[in-house]
């Protein structure tokens, strides 16, 4: 399994701050831990809370079934039907547009079994409604491969808004960190062997074909649409600024010519790890 850990030991994220505060919880079907370090330990503590209630609800509005998420809405809507949605939906999906179009449709987070592509989405923002989507075709959407890491970027946001001087926060070994000089990480390769690594306010997401469980049905749309390059990659490590970008491209890492994946790497200003 490909995973990252943080070492216990990370005297640089609290060498700017008094009072850390960590906890660890189960959300988006992974357990995700958060390290808030601030000048008070209620600063700290609040700024945490926010963080797991941004995390709650990406989860919230970004299930692809459950009811009452507004990507379950998008997908039970029919063609030509105007579907409100938060902002964080309407930037998650002008990312997924725009990597989708930069891949050549490498990237698209609609399961096969209906026939529509994110691309077959009109994104519309009309005055004094909020942002809108309009569904051109019949679509599966799910978020599985970006979802995650648009919320470990909510819960980080929160972190900065609640007055934290630095932070981490940990997703099922996607993560991300703020206000540090470094942290020491352990990448664990699918081969079992370890990289080591410092990470410095930034994100690191992994995917790995072979070591993690069998997918639920929702979340196989990447894997089923594209032709795969050959021999294909069943593993990838991607250093971003931001951990959407960071989980997105390990998709396309996955999926991608090596030339394309290149290019990738380098319109968003990433880099491949493994």
């Amino acid at each position: 399994m490909l995973a990252a850990v943080p070492l216990p030991s990370s005297p640089a994220l609290l060498a700017e701050a008094k009072h850390s505060c960590r906890r660890m919880r189960l959300a988006m079907g992974t357990f995700v831990a958060i390290d808030a370090s601030a000048r008070t330990e209620e600063r700290a503590r609040r700024a945490l809370e926010a963080a797991f209630g941004a995390i709650w609800d990406i989860e919230r509005r970004m299930h692809p079934t459950r009811a009452g998420s507004e990507l379950a809405r998008i997908n039970g809507a029919a063609p030509g039907e105007v579907t409100a949605v938060d902002a964080s939906t309407f930037r998650v999906l002008k990312f997924a547009q725009r990597l989708h179009a930069l891949s050549d449709g490498v990237f698209d987070p609609c399961l096969p079994q209906r026939r529509g592509r994110v691309s077959d989405l009109e994104l519309e923002v009309a005055a004094g409604a909020g942002p809108a989507v309009i569904s051109r075709a019949p679509l599966g959407l799910d978020f599985g491969g970006i979802a995650k890491g648009y919320a470990i970027d909510c819960a980080i946001a929160a972190l900065v808004a609640g007055g934290c001087e630095a932070g981490l926060v940990n997703a099922g070994g996607d993560l991300r960190i703020f206000g540090a000089r470094s942290v020491p990480i352990v990448l664990r390769l699918a081969d079992g062997s370890f990289q080591s690594l410092e990470l410095e306010n930034g994100a690191l997401a992994v995917s790995d074909l072979d070591g993690q469980r069998p997918r639920p049905i929702e979340h196989q749309g990447y894997y089923r649409r594209v032709a795969v390059h050959t021999p294909p990659r069943r593993y990838a490590a991607v250093v971003a600024e931001d951990a959407m970008t960071a989980d997105a491209l390990t998709k396309c890492v996955l999926l991608a010519a090596p030339k394309r994946v290149s290019e990738l790497l380098a319109d968003f200003g990433a880099r491949l790890l493994a």
